[in-house]
């Protein structure tokens, strides 16, 4: 295909990797730059970062400089919890310079409705002077939660919940800082950690509950959330991680509630654990050490598991990160044919993996 995309990646961690190699795998995209934090990943080959074949890219942390390129879009995978000032100053540059953005990290644009005004005053000013887009996936890992239970609700008839369940371990997730001091395992059962407080619980799943309404023609009324914690029955050692200690946060169960006519019609929840023995009465995995469930309640009652194993990195964690990544990569196309603005799930089409099928003559 010729006129091709050109895109950056911006951010080469657990979703800046995948994002990478779906990039390349695109019929309709061209790798154009790979932007970095790391100063010992400057100057390595995009393929060497993402564990594929080189690709002749660099990667540069010179981001002023790759937005001059003539780039059509940037999959921006850094992450804007711990930087938020410098992560939004970034985005609005490159919808400024009329790049659009395709992105898992600021979670407000995921439903402009419910966004801070101020934020969306902001993005509206960049994208009309760029002429620019930006599309924003949630996480669960994106996907699981906002398009997938609309089109599932099709399959079903007299509907009374659609629960979006992710239950995991997240002694396999390669975010050691992010699991002690974010999500809170091993701190103290008197600490409530940062993703548990209801503001956080409502600013990264509210958004996802209000779409899931909307998609539907039932809007949320309200939003309510809920949490439950059990402690560590032993101290444990998780590779990577060190020692989490008896009694500190060993699990936890949380639900994020859309509210219709006093009644709790779509449910996000999550039962994490950092140690399998630990709150054995929860629920566990349909498979493996991880799995993201949709159920819905209806007639009839659908139930379904889904559970992704990546080849370039395995396990639960590799294969969720993949999915959400390869979710706003195989966007791109649709975003930057999208009116100027925030777009959603909703307002783009069906988005499918048709430019990243092989030919014939790549088995």
């Amino acid at each position: 295909m010729t006129n091709k995309k050109r895109v950056a990646v911006w951010g080469t961690g657990n979703v800046g990797r995948p994002a990478i190699r779906a990039v390349v795998a695109n019929k309709n995209l061209e790798l154009a730059a790979v932007i970095v934090a790391n100063p010992k990943k400057v100057g390595l080959d995009a393929g060497e970062i993402a564990s594929i074949a080189n690709t002749g890219i660099k990667a540069t942390d010179d981001w002023q400089q790759v937005l001059s390129q003539n780039i059509d879009a940037v999959v921006y995978t850094a992450t804007a919890d711990t930087r938020p000032e410098a992560a939004y100053t970034e985005l609005f540059a490159c919808l400024n310079a009329g790049i659009n953005v395709v992105s898992t990290s600021f979670y407000p644009f995921l439903y402009p409705k419910s966004a801070p005004q101020e934020l969306m005053d902001m993005a509206n000013a960049s994208c009309t002077k760029g002429n620019s887009s930006l599309f924003v996936s949630g996480i669960d890992p994106g996907w699981a939660m906002d398009i997938i239970p609309i089109i599932l609700s099709g399959m079903s008839a007299d509907i009374s919940e659609i629960r979006c369940q992710e239950v995991f371990n997240y002694a396999l997730y390669d975010q050691p800082d992010v699991v002690r001091n974010v999500i809170g395992f091993g701190l103290t059962m008197e600490q409530l950690p940062p993703m548990l407080q209801e503001f956080s619980l409502k600013m990264v799943w509210e958004p996802m509950v209000r779409m899931i309404g909307d998609g539907l023609d039932n809007p949320v009324d309200e939003v309510i959330t809920q949490v439950e914690r059990r402690p560590l029955e032993q101290t444990i050692q998780v590779a990577g991680m060190g020692q989490f200690d008896k009694g500190t946060q060993g699990a936890f169960r949380f639900e994020v509630k859309g509210m219709v006519n006093g009644v709790a019609r779509y449910v996000v929840e999550h039962i994490t654990r950092i140690d399998n023995r630990c709150a054995p009465d929860w629920p566990y995995p349909s498979e493996g050490h991880g799995c993201h469930q949709l159920k819905i309640t209806g007639s009839p009652c659908l139930n379904v598991s889904m559970h992704a194993e990546d080849p370039n990195e395995p396990g639960p964690a590799g294969g969720g990160n993949a999915t959400a990544a390869n979710r706003v990569v195989n966007a791109i196309t649709a975003v930057c044919d999208a009116e100027a603005g925030v777009v959603t799930p909703l307002d783009l089409p069906l988005i499918s993996g048709g430019a990243q099928l092989r030919t014939a003559s790549k088995q």
